[in-house]
């Protein structure tokens, strides 16, 4: 039969849109022609697979043939469809039954001998096709899938004449495998909080931030601890369950990254680009905000950011997401992450230190501190400052509470807010806190005194709310009570 069929999967996003390879052999001069929007990445797989068939064994028709890629609007790249295009060529010059491809569909770069190479994105790829109840084919490099979707959904084959043979029914495909040891499926081990001396309202603020997801930003003299702390959260906040394993895979499937299934912690330099932070390039990949998906994204000096690339966090903040727009095209991608941000309070560091003499001008630190808007701060629920420790606490023999004990309490407050909704305290909307946060009289007096003393925002307003309920949370409480509204308003620290 001169025309073949092969299913595979193209990279859109975090998506992985349905592709139909269909292959036609006609008579004529001999071509090699492919259509279907392919960029140049795709056109050139007329070499690859050709160099692919000849070195594998196999015939290469002298005819003219014809690969469409459908649908014919949707952008291709890549090498991801060599494999296809051999396997339909196969098929369609009789080398290959036809029907020994049913229920299967192909994902994969073919080197000059045959060989096939790993491709990105391609977990997305093996999702959609499990959900279709049909078994993807992918290289032997692209290990690991497996540790997210059933393995019997995948077969992992080493080269072109590997596939063919499965095809044939002479020597079966192994199915997916998992993660080899060191690719870090089992949580690292975080730094302890232990090890951190002193600074017990900035380990309390941080218990509150990983119990509910709250942000949090920390001011203080240089060397007072706050990017020890930031280091330290991960370690604290509770296990994935497999749907945030999941989406953190996908992501790092798109982006290229090696797999890795444990919260994100990303910190970037404060050299990074708007761009590095949300995502994009001509063909949008995640950014580092999508990186940090139901993970951290600590700044560290975040002052020291460029104020442009800080106000682009301002919209995944609240919405989880960050949409690419371009002109063929338009992408989102998840950025659900907390943000975790430490700062000098001036541009020589100092002031309000104790011991050393701020060298700063009024208008200098003015100047400093307003390089974060108001709108972006606006959306930091836990804003405090940490202070230079007193002589002799480092030296102190008394370790303070363990990483592991942090951690029970954290998760039994999770379990709380999950029991009443499907997210935690931070993502609550806003009848959500009205369902889940209710106030007594003398809480709705103390909001109402506060709101005008403070000259607090809606948002400001909710989110001191949903911080209240989380340190309710975690003193197992029902309700919110009103030490628990003094807390999180003491946690509003002036900025």
């Amino acid at each position: 039969m001169p025309l073949a069929t092969v299913f595979s999967r193209a990279k859109l996003g975090v998506q992985a849109p349905l592709v139909t390879v269909e292959v036609h052999l006609s008579s004529g001069l001999p071509a090699f022609n492919i259509v279907g929007l392919p960029e140049a990445t795709v056109r050139e797989a007329r070499d690859r697979v050709r160099s692919a068939l000849i070195n594998s064994r196999f015939e290469f028709p002298v005819s003219r043939i014809t690969v469409n890629l459908a649908p014919a609007d949707l952008p291709k790249e890549g090498g991801r469809f060599d494999l296809p295009i051999a396997i339909g060529i196969l098929v369609a010059s009789g080398q290959l039954p036809l029907n020994s491809i049913d229920g299967y569909e192909f994902l994969g770069e073919l080197g000059l001998g045959g060989e096939l190479r790993p491709v990105d994105a391609a977990l997305p790829a093996a999702v959609a096709c499990a959900a279709e109840d049909k078994v993807l084919v992918v290289p032997a490099g692209n290990q690991g899938l497996a540790a997210i979707i059933d393995a019997s959904d995948l077969r992992e084959a080493p080269s072109l004449l590997a596939v063919v043979a499965h095809m044939a029914g002479q020597t079966a495909l192994p199915f997916g495998s998992e993660l080899t040891p060191d690719g870090e499926v089992m949580a690292a081990a975080y730094p302890d909080l232990a090890d951190v001396r002193g600074q017990e309202s900035a380990k309390r603020a941080l218990e509150i931030a990983a119990a509910g997801g709250h942000s949090l930003l920390m001011s203080g003299p240089p060397g007072t601890g706050k990017t020890l702390l930031a280091n330290r959260l991960p370690g604290i906040l509770p296990p994935l369950n497999a749907e945030e394993q999941r989406d953190i895979a996908i992501v790092q499937s798109v982006a290229g990254k090696p797999l890795q299934l444990r919260r994100p912690f990303r910190a970037p330099h404060h050299t990074a680009s708007a761009v590095a932070l949300v995502g994009g390039g001509s063909q949008p990949k995640p950014g580092e905000i999508s990186l940090a998906h139901h993970g951290i994204l600590f700044l560290d000096e975040v002052v020291e950011y460029p104020r442009k690339v800080l106000e682009v966090l301002r919209e995944p903040l609240e919405s989880g997401e960050v949409t690419i727009s371009r002109a063929s095209q338009q992408l989102t991608f998840p950025a659900r992450f907390q943000l975790i941000a430490a700062m000098n309070p001036c541009p020589c560091g100092f002031d309000g230190d104790p011991t050393r003499e701020c060298r700063c001008t009024p208008d200098q630190i003015q100047r400093y501190r307003q390089r974060l808007s108001g709108p972006l701060l606006d959306r930091i629920d836990l804003r405090l400052t940490v202070p230079r420790l007193p002589p002799g606490i480092l030296q102190s023999s008394t370790p303070g509470e363990s990483s592991a004990t942090v951690r029970e309490r954290v998760c039994r407050a999770r379990c709380k807010q999950l029991a009443r909704g499907p997210r935690c305290n931070a993502q609550l909307e806003a009848a959500e806190v009205s369902d889940h946060c209710h106030l007594g009289v003398n809480e709705k007096n103390f909001m109402i005194q506060a709101e005008q003393k403070l000259d607090l925002s809606a948002r400001a307003h909710h989110r001191i709310i949903k911080v209240a309920r989380t340190i309710a949370d975690l003193a197992d409480s029902d309700r919110i009570a009103l030490v628990h509204l003094q807390e999180a308003i003491a946690y509003r620290g002036d900025f």
